[in-house]
């Protein structure tokens, strides 16, 4: 399996995260990164390359024009405000108010951001691009003809919507993906996403469309963040009614009724007939995962893993959230080479 990697997600390492009331190392760090292509090289996974220079039309196919002006000028204009510290959201539009761009980047801050937990910093920007960079060119690997290829992204993507960052996200690394398969040549694509947390980035972005089918598998939004997305009765809207799909489950999940939801999954990817699979990849199902409430054990990634190549699909695999860093390179090649040997 060819991997792509590159060391410049390291530029965005936010020093404080808003948690229970406290700022704190942010769950979302470097070492997450390293710990997984640890575990790669120590199970021969070594054909591990940079990505190519990313073609920002790609980008500029799923998140709004001015959106990705904001993420590219936001440092800038923070710093010229006089700012010392990171970008923390700290005022949003909400109902009531006026949904309208703000002047100052403060407001415009609160415009772009839906969750305060997710820092700008000075490398933000072009880890997010690398990052973007990461996931296309894994994507035209596959789309060239391989089985599989692995984008180890970071920062992650599935929580960015068209005009939104936040849940550690910038730019939706597999909603960019997948729709590279649609500019491709493939008439139908999946997004599988078995991240703890709804993927509702992704939702949002192919919610009224019938080219791309999303599912996700994640904790119940009225326990687990992002909240306020994620139940089962959202089904997609106009074109895209019944091509979203949401598996809400309940805190402390074992793997068995998780893997019966995947299967029900799985089984929809066939009927949609896709031609390609994008896996948002998130190993903090994981039972000891410090902001997650779902019992996978480690053994249970590996059979998950071959599960999803007896879908006998192309598929990317693109990395999402996993926190328990001690386990998150075991459980993340564990995904890998289950896929490798199941098919």
């Amino acid at each position: 399996m060819k991997i792509i990697y590159s060391d410049e997600h390291r530029n965005h390492f936010a020093q404080g995260e808003v948690y229970g009331g406290e700022l704190v190392t942010p769950f979302e760090r470097p070492s997450r990164i390293e710990y997984i292509m640890r575990e790669l090289r120590a199970r021969k996974l070594t054909d591990i390359s940079p990505p190519d220079v990313l073609d920002m039309a790609a980008v500029a196919r799923v998140h709004a024009p001015d959106f990705i002006e904001f993420l590219e000028t936001a440092w800038r204009d923070w710093t010229a405000a006089g700012y010392r510290g990171e970008i923390i959201a700290t005022v949003f539009p909400v109902p009531g108010m006026r949904k309208k761009p703000a002047k100052f980047i403060d407001g415009r801050v609160g415009y772009y951001a839906h969750s305060v937990e997710t820092a700008i910093t000075a490398g933000t920007w072009d880890a997010a691009r690398s990052s973007a960079a990461v996931a296309l060119s894994a994507q035209k690997i596959v789309a060239n003809g391989a089985r599989s290829a692995f984008a180890l992204c970071r920062p992650p993507g599935h929580h960015a919507h068209r005009n939104l960052y936040g849940g550690y996200c910038f730019l939706n690394n597999a909603a960019i993906a997948a729709q590279a398969f649609r500019d491709a040549g493939a008439k139908k694509v999946a997004i599988l996403d078995v991240d703890f947390h709804h993927g509702n980035g992704t939702q949002d972005i192919f919610y009224e469309r019938s080219d791309v089918l999303f599912l996700s598998l994640h904790g119940e939004p009225e326990e687990a963040y992002p909240h306020f997305l994620g139940y089962a009765d959202e089904k997609g809207a106009g074109a895209g009614e019944g091509f979203n799909v949401n598996y809400p489950l309940p805190r402390g999940t074992p793997f068995g009724p998780w893997a019966e939801a995947l299967e029900d999954a799985c089984g929809r990817i066939s009927k949609f007939g896709a031609e390609a699979l994008v896996v948002s990849l998130g190993v903090d199902t994981y039972k000891h995962d410090p902001i997650s409430f779902f019992g996978l054990d480690s053994r249970d990634f590996a059979a998950y893993g071959a599960r999803i190549a007896k879908l006998k699909l192309p598929a990317l695999f693109v990395m999402e959230g996993g926190y328990a860093i001690d386990a998150i390179g075991v459980n993340t090649v564990n995904v890998l080479t289950g896929f490798l040997g199941g098919a």
